[in-house]
């Protein structure tokens, strides 16, 4: 890659370290939070489930709009709308309103969907042959916030006489940073497409085989992580685990999630983006194997580990099987409905999480996973099969 890709991606990188750190922090102590300002427990999650609903709604007019002002303009915008939405969730914490917190994460969710949207601009960046590494590069970007976010979270939350108000302030600042990093960026700005190019419908775009697949690993390892990940903090804290048992385990579950990002692309393009998302699957039953066949630190530490780097497995793999299924004119829909999918179903988990481990059990909050995860293992096998027509034929 040339000196100007590869700043881009080094700054692509940046932005994802700051975002998921705010992601990290708030998934260490956003449904504890909810829990003590909630009147009803079952509503411990609602924050994080309405961060994940705002990220969802925000997926398709983000793309769209960045398609007509460019990916550097919307990201500006987004960390404006975060500066706001974390300086309100900061707000109903000193006030003890779980309506103020809440609605902050409105705006946390807003700039979370516009961030996802990191990975294709470095695929955007980079030349052809190198938009597996530099999408994994970026996705690596999470390592950092893998440190930042949980001890942010725990070393924060006493600091002033308002338990968790420096976290949510830590937030603003971190959004900050990424403010002055996209003022410095330089991305490629909207191409304009020649009025004579029909791109395809959605529906025609979104009926191959290859494109359901994609979604498909991306929605359910989202999906099964968001429900584990968001679930585990609750349980922990029912297990009388400590705060810092909690970040600590949360931290290795986001390194998890990052680290592998270092060579995901280069697995992929070695042995396959199907035999790596199948590894995924593989990764997140190890996981729900380990947590109900024990309840310690050890156990829930092991667990997330797992169940991070069976993330990244699904969501790279499909990212990047996705990425082979639309032209270059029909970016932005695909792109857009991809992740609008993906975050619906996210925020749905994230929702559940809270209230099936309030009126059900830890065991069967794992066991809900298993039928997602077939959903997703079948998705693959039916595009196997559906190519191997086109292999045979290729032979002849």
């Amino acid at each position: 890659m040339g000196d100007s890709v590869n700043r881009s991606v080094a700054q692509l990188v940046f932005a994802q370290a700051m975002m998921m750190s705010v992601n990290s922090l708030m998934v260490t102590s956003a449904a504890i939070i909810g829990a003590h300002l909630a009147d009803n427990p079952a509503l411990a999650s609602l924050p994080l489930a309405i961060q994940f609903v705002a990220v969802m709604a925000t997926t398709i007019p983000a793309s769209l709009l960045m398609r007509a002002i460019g990916r550097r303009s919307g990201f500006l915008l987004a960390s404006l709308i975060g500066i706001s939405g974390a300086s309100c969730a900061a707000l109903g914490i000193y006030l003890d309103s779980f309506l103020l917190f809440c609605c902050g994460t409105v705006g946390t969710g807003i700039y979370t969907g516009f961030g996802h949207y990191f990975r294709f601009t470095a695929i955007e960046a980079a030349p052809p042959q190198q938009k597996n590494t530099a999408m994994s590069y970026v996705l690596a970007g999470g390592i950092a916030a893998a440190v930042i976010g949980p001890n942010l979270a725990n070393l924060s939350r006493e600091v002033f006489a308002v338990t968790y108000l420096g976290s949510l302030l830590s937030v603003v600042v971190l959004y900050s940073l990424n403010s002055i990093n996209f003022l410095l960026i330089k991305l490629p700005r909207p191409i304009v497409y020649d009025k004579l190019e029909s791109p395809r419908a959605m529906s025609e775009i979104a009926r191959q085989p290859a494109f359901m697949a994609a979604v498909a690993s991306a929605a359910v390892g989202y999906s099964v992580m968001v429900l584990l990940m968001t679930a585990t903090p609750l349980e922990m804290t029912h297990q009388r685990h400590g705060f810092g048992d909690v970040a600590f385990v949360i931290q290795w579950h986001v390194l998890g999630m990052f680290a592998p990002s270092f060579f995901t692309g280069h697995l992929i393009n070695r042995y396959g983006v199907q035999r790596i998302i199948i590894g995924g699957i593989a990764l997140m039953l190890l996981s729900i194997s380990i947590n109900i066949n024990g309840s310690s630190v050890t156990h829930f530490w092991i667990a997330l580990m797992a169940l991070g780097v069976g993330w990244n497995f699904m969501f790279i793999g499909g990212t990047s099987l996705l990425s082979e299924t639309y032209r270059a004119e029909e970016t932005a829909k695909a792109q857009a409905f991809n992740d609008f999918v993906v975050f619906t179903i996210a925020a749905i988990s994230a929702f559940a999480a809270g209230a099936l481990l309030h009126w059900l059990s830890w065991q069967l909050v794992n066991y809900a996973a298993l039928p997602v995860l077939c959903i997703a293992l079948f998705m693959q096998f039916w595009l196997w099969t559906s190519k191997r027509p086109q292999l045979s034929s290729s032979r002849l």
